[in-house]
């Protein structure tokens, strides 16, 4: 059977794992159901694939230009503890339960199929990264819960999780995404969606008067800064050159030498060409989601009309960016000061009294899952709702990974954890219903499922095909200012015009 495990792993983290790759073929099949040419299939499929690939190329630089800046914040306030980082545990984890975690990853993606072509729940999770970060973490505790001689248990009850996991989540997060992209052919497929649930939820409550983070209006000698490209670069530039002068008063060697730099002159530079940078990633990315919605969106008609009627496709969390530009920037500042809030509750009460890991905040996962956050509470809540929404965010990953810990550390990976929220609640919830012996494991891991797959099938029928609009009535309200501002406007306009006459 070596020789299954071996195809297995080489489809599980050669080509499931790479997202490009995945949303390529996906597109590819979509066109021939729709029965275009050979050339069109080809074309279309290496375009989505490239596109993709443009948005990690963003991405990559988006992290390069994020780690030193990090580094630099902990040098300077001398915080210490554990930064989540999912692709730094997947590594640890994967040298002892790759294998395992690979019949996971395949079988679990045909229970997605499955779950998606006949129940409610038509989405298709195409965030690769993802479903192995996620297939690796059920197999270690499902593992150590059930022991390494239950493997073919821990395959089978993990990938029944998995491709739950991978349904359940995207569906309960729809009609947050139909409010931000104004229709239904998409969905957001990335672990972080308790997060972004909570900011749409919380930025409703909290800016039901608050106007969006797009129309924010600038006077005109900073008309400039419509540009959210232009925006961005300089918001990175004060936060970078903030810091960069903090570490040069601090702690001048330590801090020029994170960035390579021999002089003071140097290092101020070299920050400044760091926030030049990020704001560079943040338009490659914005340009391959576009490339990809360009070429993926048609094609998955396709796959909706001929394997999975209906079917949309989950994507990862910047397929939302375009969306809200504003709102991203606004939602990772929030969210990264929410981290720092948490982290000091923790360090004065829950790391005492509760024993809970000092959870560092981590630059990227509060860009990428507090910028979604900003723009899902931009869209319910404004500028309120996405600065409330990515604070929101950033408590929730660093409360939820801090108690994934306590389950982990028993696993031997003590001095790492996942990062985004979904992982903190869903592998917890596994953990804790493995205490009781693997009979009764079992019993409440498929309890857990089922219970997900019905609510989340009720929720879908009763309020995302039932036409649920969250914020509606903040809409409402916005739309009347907006027309009593228009008709004072116009009769304003025509007092002039008779006194004009007159």
């Amino acid at each position: 059977m070596e020789w299954l495990v071996v195809i297995l792993d080489f489809i599980g983290q050669q080509i499931l794992n790479v997202p490009a790759y995945l949303i390529g073929i996906i597109t590819a099949v979509g066109l021939i159901a729709l029965r275009r040419n050979a050339g069109q299939v080809i074309g279309g499929g290496l375009k989505a694939a490239l596109g993709f690939l443009i948005l990690g190329a963003g991405a990559n630089v988006v992290v390069a230009s994020l780690g030193p800046l990090g580094e630099l914040i902990l040098a300077v306030t001398g915080a210490q503890g554990v930064i989540p980082t999912n692709e730094v545990i997947t590594a640890i984890a994967s040298e002892q339960y790759g294998a395992t975690s690979a019949y996971v990853l395949v079988l679990g993606f045909l229970v997605m199929l499955v779950l998606a072509r006949f129940t409610p729940l038509s989405y298709i999770f195409l965030t690769g990264h993802h479903m192995v970060f996620m297939a690796l973490m059920l197999t270690v505790v499902l593992t150590v819960g059930f022991g390494e001689d239950l493997g073919w248990l821990v395959v089978l009850v993990g990938a029944v999780l998995l491709g739950v996991i991978m349904v359940v989540m995207p569906a309960f997060a729809q009609p947050w995404m139909k409010k931000i992209t104004g229709d239904d052919s998409l969905a957001i497929g990335h672990f972080g969606t308790l997060g972004y649930i909570a900011a749409g939820a919380v930025g409703q409550a909290t800016g039901r008067r608050s106007r969006s983070t797009e129309d924010i209006t600038f006077p005109q000698g900073m008309k400039f800064l419509r540009d959210s490209m232009i925006a961005t670069a300089l918001s990175m530039v004060l936060i970078y050159e903030v810091f960069a002068i903090w570490g040069l008063i601090a702690i001048p060697e330590q801090a020029m030498e994170l960035f390579g730099s021999a002089d003071p002159g140097a290092f101020i530079m070299a920050a400044f060409a760091q926030a030049l940078q990020f704001g560079v990633g943040v338009a490659v990315i914005l340009y391959g989601v576009r490339t990809v919605l360009g070429e993926l969106v048609p094609a998955f008609q396709g796959i909706a009309e001929k394997v999975v009627p209906g079917a949309k496709p989950a994507l990862d969390i910047p397929i939302v960016f375009p969306f809200g530009a504003n709102a991203v920037l606004i939602g990772f500042l929030a969210s990264f000061a929410g981290g720092l809030v948490t982290l000091g509750i923790i360090a004065v009460w829950l790391n005492p009294v509760l024993g809970l890991a000092l959870i560092l905040p981590g630059m990227v996962p509060h860009f990428f899952t507090g910028g979604g956050a900003g723009v899902f509470g931009n869209s319910t809540g404004g500028r309120v709702g996405a600065a409330v929404g990515g604070f929101v965010n950033g408590v929730i990953i660093t409360i939820l990974p801090a108690v994934l810990l306590l389950v982990l550390g028993e696993f031997g990976f003590s001095n790492s954890t996942f990062g985004d929220a979904d992982f903190g609640w869903f592998g917890t919830l596994i953990g804790v219903s493995l205490m009781g012996g693997t009979t009764l494991g079992v019993i409440l891991c498929i309890v857990i499922a089922v219970v997900l797959v019905v609510a989340a099938s009720i929720f879908q029928r009763k309020v995302v095909d039932g036409g649920w609009v969250p914020g509606a009535k903040r809409d409402a309200l916005l739309a009347a200012q907006a027309a009593e501002a228009k008709a004072a406007a116009d009769a304003e306009k025509a007092a002039k015009a008779e006194s004009a006459k007159a």
